[in-house]
């Protein structure tokens, strides 16, 4: 793996309260990172217009809205976002959601979200879900793939389960990467850069190891080589 292709597949997550913040870790990063991602928080602060910018820069965009209402509204709101020129798009992966975002999606890459990161399967039986996590993670994945979704967000420990059911086109672009020694933070469902690519992982999303490290270009040198290395 080339050392370009390996930074394209860390994804660094934009996970602050102001552009200002943003603009500034973007700057400390260079050309150490090529990928970012747009999270709710920093979208409802001005993120959006911050995506243009990265664009312009020559970087590749991640909008992570994680859309879901009713379809109308999904694929309207999808086509605005794709209008935009970014690259992926969170949508939830109800069946419903999942087709009128592609409806609306064109050349937009869209993910949709299986599990969140943050729940086990204790969190599931107290939402009302009838499945655990490893049943609702690879019954959402087959409907994704049924309704033309692009790729999944999904925990590094579903990957190697997934994989198989998906194929090897499929997208797996997983949060819940954490380097060894680093605080895990709200996540319950984790593994290494290592062991997530090892698992088949197209991308990795990576916000906190990164964007508190006392050396962030550093911290995020050290991820894209530990993605070259497996």
């Amino acid at each position: 793996m080339s050392q370009e292709s390996a930074r394209d597949r860390l994804i660094v997550a934009l996970d602050f309260e102001t552009v200002a913040d943003a603009r500034a870790l973007v700057a400390t990063l260079g050309e150490a990172v090529s990928f970012y991602k747009i999270g709710m928080e920093l979208a409802y602060g001005g993120g959006l217009a911050l995506a243009h910018e990265l664009k312009d820069a020559g970087k590749r965009v991640f909008i992570d809205l994680k859309l879901h209402d009713i379809g109308a509204t999904v694929e309207r709101a999808t086509r605005q976002i794709a209008r935009m020129g970014v690259d992926f798009l969170t949508i939830h992966a109800y069946p419903q959601t999942m087709a009128a975002a592609r409806a609306g999606a064109g050349d937009l890459k869209l993910l949709a979200v299986t599990a969140l990161t943050s729940y086990d399967d204790a969190d599931l039986e107290e939402a009302g879900y009838a499945f655990g996590v490893a049943d609702l993670v690879a019954r959402r994945a087959g409907q994704a793939r049924a309704a033309g979704i692009d790729g999944l967000i999904l925990s590094p420990l579903e990957l190697a389960t997934i994989r198989p059911l998906v194929g090897p086109d499929m997208l797996l672009v997983t949060p819940g990467v954490r380097p060894a020694g680093a605080d895990v933070g709200d996540q319950k469902r984790i593994t290494t850069p290592a062991q997530a690519i090892a698992a088949s992982a197209n991308h990795l999303v990576v916000g906190r190891p990164i964007i508190r490290a006392a050396d962030p270009r550093a911290a995020a040198q050290a991820i894209v080589a530990e993605i070259e290395g497996a």
